[in-house]
């Protein structure tokens, strides 16, 4: 099981202080997950990252906007704080999380395992009662852990007040190829053959004027393209 990596999106930073630690785990499951990769054996395993170590002497002009990519939960559809998914049943989760600031929306990572199979991820406006849809991953597995990296030209733009939905579905039946056992009871817990129920979601954190700003931008380039000049 593994994951592609992320990306920085350009005048966007993780800062980190002087004398710093930097440190990961590494997940591993020796027997393949399920019926996409039955018996793969890790052969290789590799951890890359990307840092820019600045000289003594440097001095920044322009604060950059910084971005974290933190776990957020779901915690609609738990039954008394649990989350159950019953044998040759179903379930689903959501998670409503918003901000006191607008943010840009860089990448999406819903995170299972056997029985999820589906995420998404919307926009809802209270302002309007409107939901804006920004994200379907059908027939999810837990083979892979990819971050879905949007476009820096059309990440999702949460204004202040808007709120995050994000949804996951379970499939606890024979249906699921990846379900090693459907009649069993299955609950949150850290094993693969356990249940989770969050996602990691990379976040730029803007103000006002960088709101503004990036919106300006979107609507010259539309423009631009309407007109041919692109």
């Amino acid at each position: 099981m593994g994951k592609w990596g992320e990306l920085i999106p350009e005048e966007v930073c993780r800062q980190m202080p002087a004398n710093s630690r930097i440190f990961w785990d590494i997940h591993m499951y020796p027997g393949g997950v399920g019926a996409t990769a039955q018996g793969q054996a890790v052969k290789d395993n590799v951890v890359e990252m990307g840092i820019w170590l600045h000289d003594d002497n440097f001095e920044q002009t322009n604060e950059p906007y910084t971005q974290d990519l933190k776990a957020y939960p779901m915690r609609e559809g738990y039954e008394n704080n649990m989350l159950i998914v019953p044998p040759n049943g179903y379930t689903m989760t959501q998670g409503f999380h918003s901000f006191d600031h607008p943010v840009r929306i860089d990448s999406f990572q819903p995170h299972g395992h056997l029985r999820m199979n589906a995420a998404s991820l919307e926009i809802f406006y209270p302002e309007t009662g409107r939901t804006e849809a920004i994200s379907q991953i059908s027939n999810w597995s837990a083979t892979w852990h990819h971050s879905h990296i949007y476009d820096a030209d059309l990440a999702p733009l949460v204004p202040t007040g808007a709120v995050l939905v994000i949804k996951q579905w379970y499939d606890n039946t024979a249906n699921n190829p990846n379900n090693p056992d459907p009649e069993q009871w299955v609950y949150e817990g850290s094993r693969t053959g356990d249940e989770m129920s969050h996602a990691w979601i990379a976040v730029t954190h803007l103000d006002d004027e960088g709101y503004e700003k990036i919106v300006a931008e979107r609507q010259e380039r539309e423009q631009r393209s309407v007109a041919g000049q692109d």
